[in-house]
């Protein structure tokens, strides 16, 4: 499972411990977690979060 998160800037919160706390409690591991977008400064403004579970069969 692959999820945006937002790091927080001066006019918004960052999103990420919410964000994991929320799929951790459907049975999500946390995997990963990458920078996918970037300021001018190359400061990362955004990253994609990659979680893991067992495949259920059906």
């Amino acid at each position: 499972m692959f999820v945006d998160a937002k790091l927080g800037g001066f006019f918004s919160e960052a999103t990420h411990q919410q964000t994991i706390i929320e799929y951790a409690r459907e049975g999500w591991r946390l995997v990963q977690v990458l920078p996918t977008k970037y300021d001018g400064n190359g400061k990362p403004t955004q990253y994609e979060i990659i979680f893991e579970r067992p495949v259920q069969k059906s």
